[in-house]
């Protein structure tokens, strides 16, 4: 049974993380190295909490299977980044089967293969895209987006834009609501229409 290193689980989120009421499960380990990381507990070698096996996470959040059922709610996974631990989210998928919905937080910088093999397991995606300007993007993230993009392409290709919310967030220093206009722009050129805008709060905008 795979194990995976969590940062946490949260219970009870009413439509924070997709639909209905949602338990969050934190991974650790994330692709990127974000100047203003809203998770850095996922990237520190002590910021295990706990480490899973599928069948010990099953048990342990499926306390709330009734308000999942009830609200078409389900298991949001984040991190960090969720779409490194493909293998722990498809088992997970085989034990709480298809009633339950799957969500995934993701920057979505992973190899293509990792969207391919979860592709008919998870149900909806939140994607944080930061800026569509591979500039802006590389010099927050320090990876470029080309991982990025194409995994939206391909995404979209599989008749899944409408199960896809994109998160543009304003970045302090970094972009403007100009750029989140341009990103949106191009993102609807693409297909996409749910969209999730707000402003980090980062040390020099607090």
């Amino acid at each position: 049974m795979k194990t995976a290193p969590l940062i946490g689980i949260a219970r009870h989120r009413l439509t924070i993380d997709g639909e209905g009421v949602t338990t969050l499960v934190a991974f650790h380990g994330c692709p990127l190295r974000c100047k203003y990381c809203l998770n850095p507990t996922s990237l520190s070698p002590d910021g295990v909490w706990k480490s899973y096996d599928c069948s010990e996470l099953y048990e342990e959040v499926r306390q709330d299977e009734l308000y999942f059922l009830a609200s078409c709610g389900g298991v949001t996974f984040g991190g960090g980044e969720p779409l490194l631990q493909t293998d722990f989210i498809r088992q997970f998928r085989q034990l709480c089967g298809s009633e339950w919905r799957i969500t995934v937080e993701t920057s979505l910088n992973v190899p293509l293969q990792n969207i391919e093999e979860l592709i008919t397991v998870v149900d909806n995606y939140i994607v944080d895209i930061k800026d569509m300007n591979t500039t802006t993007y590389q010099q927050y993230t320090g990876k470029n987006n080309e991982n990025v993009l194409r995994n939206l392409h391909y995404l979209i290709e599989k008749d899944k834009a409408g199960q896809i919310i994109v998160r543009t967030p304003l970045i302090p220093s970094y972009n403007t609501d100009e750029d989140i206009d341009h990103s949106i722009e191009l993102l609807k050129e693409m297909g996409i229409n749910q969209f999730d805008r707000f402003t980090y709060k980062t040390p020099k905008n607090d």
